[in-house]
């Protein structure tokens, strides 16, 4: 299997890298891409895939909880 990253972008989408499955909630999949990014904010036309709109209208910053020391 190979290595796959997601990646959480700044305002912005999902960036996924590498070789998966990506399925709908009725089972059905999607043609298979070796990286792609999905939307977040819900305003593509083209989704589950990101296109753009979110520029200037959407605001998300995710960060992983710091480790304790």
């Amino acid at each position: 299997m190979s290595d796959v990253q997601i990646k959480v972008l700044d305002n912005g989408p999902l960036r996924v890298t590498g070789t998966v499955e990506l399925v709908d909630a009725e089972g059905n999949t999607y043609p298979q891409k070796a990286a792609f990014s999905l939307c977040r904010c819900g305003m593509s036309s083209k989704l589950p895939y990101c296109d753009g709109t979110h520029k200037g209208k959407f605001e998300s910053v995710v960060r992983a909880p710091k480790e304790a020391e």
